[in-house]
């Protein structure tokens, strides 16, 4: 179980292009308490996000926006500090090596497990690790 809000305050940009797990991962991080931005269903879209969302405290990344990898926006990411975790369908080996470190959430995702996920790359707690 994951704290119910372990993400209070904390502007999470979700950048995701199928509408139910968009939906259902906004459902539950707003649950926690988060602030979403987006979807982002582009990274065109997204990279407009990180650059106009001042604040912006974590992330979640659909590996593949609409056919297009969505790495310039954790590069954009991670050069701003903004710690975020990977939401995908894809293989871990898809991944490039600069981002090894980063979380990756298999899909189907499970919305409580990214939501962990998130709690850990931003040093929230969970239930579990308090």
């Amino acid at each position: 179980m994951t704290d119910p809000t372990g993400l209070a305050g904390l502007t999470v940009l979700l950048a995701e292009d199928e509408f139910f797990v968009a939906e259902d991962l906004a459902f539950a991080l707003e649950e926690r308490g988060a602030y979403v931005v987006g979807p982002a269903t582009t990274v065109a879209h997204a990279l407009k996000l990180v650059e106009a969302t001042a604040g912006l405290g974590g992330a979640v990344l659909d590996v593949n926006l609409r056919g297009e990898m969505v790495f310039p926006v954790a590069d954009a990411l991670h050069a701003r500090g903004v710690p975020f975790v990977f939401a995908t369908g894809y293989d871990e080996t898809v991944v490039p090596g600069r981002f090894a470190a980063i979380i990756c959430c298999e899909k189907p995702v499970d919305p409580d497990e990214v939501a962990r996920a998130l709690m850990r790359k931003t040093d929230r707690k969970t239930e579990s690790n308090s």
